[in-house]
């Protein structure tokens, strides 16, 4: 047996082989990157497109106007979602709190005199089923917010406009709710 495998045709390694696993077409401004059989072209300026765009999974490609059309649709849920799922997690939060305790603390006043000022001050235990709830909205926030970057990250001008349309009418439906602290100590001189 012989150790010459010089009958086997192995490319040199920096040399570039021909993209058999199909291109993408998009537009000038792109960026190659991949690597071994790879030659897939990310889109590096925004554009506005509609064929050949991967969204999220290598198998999710827009090809058509009603594609992306529906693909503008679920991302601004998608945002709008978001949205929610933060200011409902602030709202459990809230209902959910436990350990509620008063605290005085003497403030100056203006005249030199002490003032008794009062703090209410809230916790939550750890081992509870709210807080298990808590940490599983948690994660899936992270999970949306991040699908959420990597939306935009496409620099695709229709998707990006349905991640910023969804957050803001995800925020005007449910911000109001959120409650705000206004301190009516606090003065601006």
């Amino acid at each position: 047996m012989s150790d010459d495998h010089s009958h086997h045709m192995h490319p040199a390694p920096n040399t570039m082989l021909p993209d058999t696993m199909g291109t993408h077409d998009m537009n000038a401004g792109g960026h190659k990157c991949g690597g071994e059989g790879g030659g897939h072209m990310m889109q590096m300026t925004f554009y506005f497109g509609f064929t050949n765009v991967e969204l999220l999974f290598s198998g999710l490609v827009i090809n058509s106007v009603g594609e992306m059309v529906g693909a503008c649709i679920g991302v601004f849920l998608m945002a709008v979602l978001y949205e929610g799922l933060k200011i409902g997690r602030e709202f459990l939060l809230r209902r959910n709190q436990v350990n509620v305790r008063y605290n005085s603390m003497p403030v100056p006043g203006g005249d030199g005199t002490m003032l008794m000022e009062t703090h209410k001050t809230v916790g939550q235990r750890m081992l509870s089923l709210a807080h298990l709830l808590q940490t599983v909205l948690h994660i899936i926030q992270v999970v949306v917010s991040y699908f959420l970057m990597l939306v935009f990250m496409t620099y695709n001008g229709y998707l990006c406009i349905a991640v910023a349309a969804g957050a803001g009418v995800g925020y005007f439906l449910f911000s109001w709710k959120k409650a705000v602290v206004v301190d009516i100590t606090e003065h601006c001189h």
